[in-house]
């Protein structure tokens, strides 16, 4: 406990969100602005491609999108391949 009567427990837990929170966002930004500045001004084949793909969340539903990382992560998909590789 500490001074305030905050068990320790909930101090770092409340660290690591704060940090992880700052760290995914600065990634997120790193990969998504100039993806969208492509998105924005892009004119070739892949944009039509990346589009599709990066309007999936919005059309599917997040359990679907799970789903399909289960399939394409598990053991018959990529996944096995990684533990193949290791």
């Amino acid at each position: 406990m500490t001074g305030m009567g905050i068990p320790d427990g909930l101090l770092v837990a409340l660290r690591l969100s704060l940090s992880l929170a700052c760290v995914t966002t600065v990634i997120a930004m790193l990969i998504g602005v100039p993806l969208a500045w492509w998105l924005a001004h892009g004119r070739n084949w892949w944009h039509d491609v990346a589009t599709s793909v990066l309007t999936l969340p919005l059309v599917l539903p997040p359990t679907v999108l799970g789903f399909y990382l289960l399939i394409l992560l598990g053991p018959s998909g990529l996944g096995a391949l990684a533990v193949d590789f290791h």
